[in-house]
């Protein structure tokens, strides 16, 4: 029996042969599946640029008050965050407007007509402002 052991542990050339040739197949189916996941990896990388392409589209479709410009990312996660960045910078500036025009408002209009206000003036101006109203 130690004789048989022995054997099993020193294997023929011919065994060897078979062996690598063996792993050399399995090697193959390997390389083969690999090539094919990063076969499918490839499309479905395309796959998700079209799907975020058509997301961020249709976000700036339905958002026309926000710039195109403002609208980036190359996930549908980044495109919905510069949406919501760009909504914020809209309010801020617009509230801000809001606020400088509200400072600076002018009634519609002409102003209302109102008398001269002759107590200022000396007896002669009266006179010539009376005169030179007629003519």
């Amino acid at each position: 029996m130690p004789d048989e052991n022995k054997q099993d542990l020193n294997p023929t050339g011919e065994e060897l042969e078979g062996l690598i040739a063996e792993k050399d197949k399995e090697l193959a189916a390997k390389d083969s599946c690999i090539s094919e996941l990063e076969q499918r990896l490839t499309e479905l990388n395309n796959r998700l640029s079209q799907v975020v392409s058509s997301y961020r589209a249709l976000v700036i479709k339905s958002n026309p008050g926000v710039p195109e410009e403002l609208i980036t990312g190359d996930s549908i996660e980044a495109i919905g965050k510069s949406l919501a960045d760009a909504q914020n910078l809209i309010n801020k500036v617009r509230k801000e407007v809001e606020a400088e025009i509200a400072g600076t408002r002018v009634p519609a209009g002409a102003p209302q007509r109102t008398l001269v206000d002759l107590s200022a003036l000396s007896t002669r101006e009266k006179i010539q402002y009376a005169i030179s109203e007629r003519r």
